[in-house]
């Protein structure tokens, strides 16, 4: 089979950027058993309540769902079992760094195909208050209202 070239988006979790500020992002491998790997390549993963822990100098992620595969049988795992992240060992220290400060949390924002290999981006963030999404959604409005203004304008 021929060694597949790019990337390709198979999960986004866009609720991480409403409610976290994403300081830095990192991708990383993931440890996958069984059929996961045909489950995630269907898009039948979801990211959205996952959230990456430090154990042991090892990154796990939690909570991420990763539907049975409809022809696994018996090879199938539990859907939200903690899987391993794979990252090299100056990345965790940072990681750790990061997490030791008051407020930051990993955070998988994406999980994508990059050469054939399931990859994470994985998001150093810190939480947002309500009135930061506030702010959020209405600075959005209005650089929609400025774009649709400026289009009007140029017919």
């Amino acid at each position: 089979m021929a060694k597949v070239k790019g990337t390709k988006s198979l999960a986004e979790n866009r609720k991480a950027w409403h409610d976290y500020f994403v300081e830095e992002t990192l991708e990383a491998g993931i440890a996958l058993v069984g059929t996961e790997v045909k489950s995630i390549r269907n898009g039948r993963a979801n990211l959205k309540d996952s959230y990456g822990d430090i154990k042991n100098g090892e990154v796990f992620i939690r909570n991420m769902h990763v539907s049975p595969y409809d022809f696994g049988n018996i090879f199938n795992v539990d859907p939200l079992r903690e899987r391993k992240l794979l990252l090299h060992k100056s990345e965790i220290r940072r990681l750790i760094g990061y997490t030791s400060q008051d407020g930051y949390t990993l955070v998988p924002l994406s999980l994508y195909l990059k050469d054939g290999k399931v990859k994470v981006a994985l998001g150093v963030c810190k939480g947002k208050k309500n009135y930061d999404k506030r702010d959020a959604m209405l600075e959005k409005a209005h650089k929609r209202d400025i774009e649709r203004e400026f289009k009007e304008r140029m017919r």
